[in-house]
């Protein structure tokens, strides 16, 4: 037997394999090396990719969670112009309680509500650039524009059945043959200057500023559909709190001007004696 030749048969088999194993380890070292250079960069790129996109999902979701909220429940109203003085004032914001007559309550005497008057105090639905008018109301609806046209914000006086009537000899508003003192008016202001007597229909609301000499209210639209007076299911909520600016931080004062007057003749009504919210 040839042991000389299989031993060196073996070590060169053996030389070979070392070869190759170490042929091995060099070509897969750069390997390596390159996979861990481009996993530093490339996690790092993901990384600010990950945080700018995390941030845009969390600003769309807070813009969506605010929308939804100002949408159903909670929105703020820029006060446009001064016909609630001294109760709301030009460039308040008022947040708006949109639940406050979702479950079957209505709008009592005294509110101050915020009401869509398209149809009621003027025209239908204005016309105009529809991407313009989506704009404006996802502006408005965070209190970041003024109010649609067709968006007013007046108190109630008369509720339906009632008998809304002006004036007394001492200049009063009478509701259902009762003197209101409405003490929230503007200082100087009469409670107005035009007579009027109007039962309200049913359903349907007389509502008039605080600030009645520079109100265009229901007095104003006697002669349009529905002689002045705002349906019900056209108010969009309760003016609740005043929300800006800080130094007016309060909730909107309600009023118990109307809490004698009795009810409509024929009224069945939980609000008969004519009570505002706070």
């Amino acid at each position: 037997m040839d042991t000389e030749g299989q031993l060196a048969e073996r070590d060169r088999s053996r030389g070979s394999e070392k070869e190759r194993e170490e042929r091995s380890r060099s070509s897969r070292a750069p390997a390596r090396a390159g996979e861990h250079s481009s996993a530093g960069r490339l996690p790092q790129w993901l990384a600010g990719g990950g945080r700018w996109r995390r941030g845009a999902l969390l600003a769309a979701a807070c813009a969506a969670l605010v929308l939804l909220v100002s949408g159903f429940v909670l929105q703020p109203f820029l006060i446009p112009s001064g016909s609630m003085e001294n109760t709301l004032r030009p460039g308040d914001r008022v947040l708006v309680n949109k639940l406050a007559y979702r479950f079957g309550d209505d709008p009592r005497r005294g509110d101050v509500v915020v009401f869509d008057g398209a149809g009621s105090f003027g025209e239908e639905e204005p016309s105009g650039n529809p991407v313009t008018g989506l704009l404006r109301k996802a502006a408005a609806a965070v209190g970041l524009a003024e109010p649609a046209e067709s968006d007013y914000v007046k108190r109630v006086v008369g509720i339906g059945g009632d008998r809304v009537t002006c004036c007394d000899r001492r200049g009063r508003i009478e509701v259902n043959g009762r003197p209101v003192d409405e003490r929230y008016l503007h200082p100087g202001d009469s409670p107005s200057r035009v007579p009027f007597d109007i039962v309200v229909p049913e359903g349907r609301l007389w509502v008039m500023g605080d600030h009645r000499d520079a109100s265009r209210d229901s007095r104003d639209y006697l002669g349009a559909p529905g002689g002045g007076t705002v349906p019900v299911d056209k108010v969009i909520g309760r003016a609740a709190w005043i929300g800006w600016p800080f130094g007016r931080w309060s909730g909107v004062p309600g009023t118990d001007a109307f809490a004698g007057v009795p009810a409509a003749p024929g009224a069945i009504s939980s609000d008969a004696p004519g009570g505002a919210h706070g």
